[in-house]
């Protein structure tokens, strides 16, 4: 087939896995397809990732693949039919644990792709190696070359071929290797060459330069991503366990590099040779053969130096210095917050929350989003939501099939988080946000979970004690230690939720779970404001109730101490029969008359076993409710860009 770019895209099966989609490669090759697909997903270990940016959550997926567990995870929830692998450590100067890099490159790789060959439905792995595979052997080697590896990432690259070649060859797996060469373009990090060349020259100098007799094979971005499509679509026996070169096959010194770039940015100045030190791995030549793509892929590159250099700084204009100054070397990373609402009439409330959320989230300058979970209010929250999704990228909201519950609303909240730590909020701003800003600090200090403490409440002074009086009884009651006057309103580490979304249980109490789940916590004190709107949906009853959720979920005690005052009454009763007994032998008058005695026996003994069974029902009640497995919550859909879209009936947020 001789069609366009798109027509390729058109072709791969679907999903559609880019591992190392934080990285420059795999963040160009991850738009390139979503441009045109909607069923490809960005796997990074970390997000949010500054590269992704702006890509709709739905497509994002944190998985750190050199975790065999989180990769088998991965695998079987999203069965990836096509991947493109281009996941790397080693390639940067400063990126020198040897034990990294086999682990990173090499053996993490083995296993992700036994794994993935084992799903049944792989139909092509292509996977990003390196022209460093050839190390000493530089000068356009083609693929039957001798590679003579120079450093540990050439070592670990070309190991990660050969066993690709033994994958393909032998096993008969749906594999192939793309020998990478000088890549180049948009977000490609800032202190390397090129974005350095065009950085500077669009201000009108060079940056330093090594030695101008130094040549590289420079390939655009690009035209890279279109290789990586065809090698895909073209998998066949022909390309099993095959290693190709992907360069232009262009010889390019930095004598040429430097005379492009006057061309294309107008220079006057002279560039300063030989004012940077070569690295110590660098060759003085490094050109590529690429006739062998060529020939399986109908490959060609397309962008000339020229036309890339201008397209690059393009791109850098308009994506700005906070896109295109990103660097790896020294990197500090900003961290990333997502604050979930759980909203039920709080309608007047959700606009006003929006706005201090923001503010807050700028002043301690930090990535961020705001999950609206509207939890089947029969006001116009959803109408709220759906306004400032509209105006807001960072809003992302969340609408249920019927209220559930301000725990379920959570925990659909932070599925959907993509975050490095979850904020839980109720809707009514009865959990002040400015109070996340000492929950930053406290997480900054080490601490994976910062909880706020209500010392104090602007309600009835009865209320307050009640809500002390259960707290302290609660944590009497609970064989894990619950922290007093601790609500839902708190800062948890993404490992914390993590484990949290592990818990299978179904009657959650968010405040006990957490408190189970551990890590470093801490508290921060505050005044917990009554509500500013409307008032509260809790009464008597749903407090005894919550109560009665929080004594039931984390606690044994009322069973043990059925099970002890049924010993101690048992004892009594066989104490005073014996004595009644006695009594009628010995002093047959004074032992009692009438039915008094006997009907409080009775009435004793009745009222204690219709307790006791009332406790044993509240546990068969949660056994029962755990044991039909019913689904935990139901999103009907989601909100972004002021747009809702309905879900399909398993519930998922696919594409």
């Amino acid at each position: 087939m001789n069609g366009s770019s798109a027509d390729w895209i058109d072709t791969l099966k679907g999903p559609i896995a880019v591992l190392g989609a934080g990285g420059f490669v795999g963040c160009n090759l991850f738009r390139h397809i979503l441009a045109r697909r909607r069923d490809v997903y960005a796997v990074a270990r970390v997000l949010p990732a500054p590269r992704l940016r702006g890509i709709d959550p739905a497509h994002l997926v944190a998985v750190d693949v050199t975790d065999q567990a989180a990769t088998a995870s991965f695998v079987e929830a999203i069965r990836p039919a096509t991947v493109f692998d281009c996941i790397a450590y080693g390639a940067y100067s400063f990126e020198t644990d040897a034990d990294l890099i086999y682990a990173t490159n090499f053996t993490a790789l083995v296993s992700r792709v036994e794994r993935l060959a084992r799903s049944g439905a792989l139909a092509a792995y292509v996977h990003a190696g390196s022209s460093s595979e050839y190390g000493l052997n530089s000068a356009a080697p083609s693929e039957d070359a001798a590679l003579v590896p120079n450093s540990a990432y050439a070592v670990s690259k070309a190991a990660a071929a050969q066993f690709l070649a033994y994958a393909g060859k032998t096993r008969r797996w749906p594999v192939v290797n793309l020998r990478l060469y000088s890549v180049y373009g948009p977000y490609e990090d800032a202190n390397r060459l090129i974005p350095a060349v065009v950085s500077r020259g669009m201000n009108g100098g060079y940056p330093d330069l090594v030695d101008p007799t130094i040549a590289r094979d420079f390939v655009y971005v690009e035209d890279v991503c279109e290789a990586f499509v065809r090698a895909a679509a073209k998998m066949s026996l022909d390309l099993y366990g095959e290693s190709l070169n992907i360069g232009t096959g262009t010889e390019t010194t930095i004598g040429d590099l430097a005379l492009t770039a006057r061309d294309v940015f107008g220079l006057a100045e002279a560039p300063r040779f030989g004012a940077m030190a070569p690295r110590a791995w660098d060759l003085a030549r490094w050109q590529a053969n690429p006739e062998k793509a060529e020939r399986l892929l109908g490959w060609r590159p397309e962008t000339p130096l020229k036309d890339g250099l201008a397209r690059t700084a393009a791109w850098m204009r308009e994506a700005g210095a906070d896109m295109s100054g990103l660097t790896k070397a020294g990197a500090t990373r900003r961290r990333s917050i997502a604050a979930i609402i759980a909203c039920y009439k709080d309608e007047e409330a959700v606009p006003i929350m929006h706005a201090r959320l923001t503010a807050v989230f700028r002043k301690i300058d930090v990535d961020y989003e705001i999950i609206f979970v509207n939890d089947a209010s029969p006001d116009g929250c959803g109408e709220r939501i759906r306004e400032l999704s509209a105006a807001d990228p960072h809003v992302l909201g969340i609408t249920h099939s019927r209220n559930f519950g301000s725990q379920m609303a959570f925990r659909s909240g932070m599925e959907l988080a993509t975050a490095q730590a979850c904020v839980l909020l109720d809707g009514d701003l009865q959990d002040p946000p400015e109070l996340i800003e000492p929950f930053y600090e406290a997480w900054v200090a080490g601490h994976d979970v910062v909880y706020g403490r209500r010392v104090e409440r602007e309600m009835p002074l009865v209320w307050g004690l009640l809500y002390k009086a259960f707290y302290r009884v609660f944590a009497a009651f609970s064989y894990v230690r619950i922290p007093h006057d601790a609500g839902d309103f708190s800062l948890m580490d993404r490992r914390v939720v993590g484990w949290l979304l592990n818990c299978p249980e179904r009657d959650l109490f968010m405040r006990g779970l957490r408190a189970y789940v551990g890590f470093r916590q801490t508290g921060v004190d505050y005044v917990r404001p009554k509500r500013m709107f409307g008032t509260s949906t809790n009464n008597l009853l749903s407090n005894l109730e919550w109560a009665k959720r929080g004594i039931f979920s984390f606690s044994n005690t009322p069973l043990k101490l059925l099970t002890a005052g049924g010993i101690v009454l048992l004892g009594l009763a066989g104490l005073i029969g014996t004595l009644l007994v006695a009594a009628r032998l010995i002093v047959p008058d004074i032992a009692p008359r009438g039915a008094v005695s006997t009907q409080l026996a009775i009435l004793f003994f009745g009222a204690l076993n219709l307790f006791a069974i009332g406790l044993i029902g509240e546990y068969v009640a949660k056994i029962m409710e755990e044991v039909k497995g019913r689904p935990r919550l139901i999103r009907a859909a989601l909100i972004r860009g002021g747009v809702a879209t309905d879900l399909p009936p398993e519930g998922r947020p696919r594409p």
